[in-house]
């Protein structure tokens, strides 16, 4: 049986974690980031047009790397704002052990 007022404390600082982490980037990031995710979106759209051409599986295959590479960019770009920003920000405030764990999760669904 889980115990009501441990899970309700588990909710709550779940919960004030969520609301005080406050994703303030600066424009320049976010428009770096959402140009780098709109090229890869350009160019699986050209994948998928290389399949329904039937083009050779090698060469699809050497463009799947090539935007897998370029989401493994933007993955890092993330990553490093978010140690230098919002981890930053937490340890200022001191929700350094919510902010720690939330990005322990997000890595382990990212790595598998």
């Amino acid at each position: 049986m889980v115990d009501s007022a441990a899970h309700n404390k588990h909710h709550i600082s779940h919960a004030h974690a969520e609301a005080a982490h406050a994703h303030v980037h600066s424009e320049e990031s976010l428009r770096s980031i959402t140009n780098r995710l709109a090229r890869i979106e350009g160019h699986v759209r050209g994948i998928k047009t290389m399949v329904q051409e039937s083009r050779p599986c090698p060469d699809i295959l050497v463009q799947l790397a090539a935007v897998r590479g370029a989401v493994d960019r933007v993955a890092r770009m993330i990553l490093d704002e978010h140690l230098s920003e919002c981890i930053a920000r937490a340890a200022e405030a001191g929700n350094i052990e919510a902010e720690i764990a939330e990005l322990r999760t997000a890595l382990d669904r990212f790595l598998t």
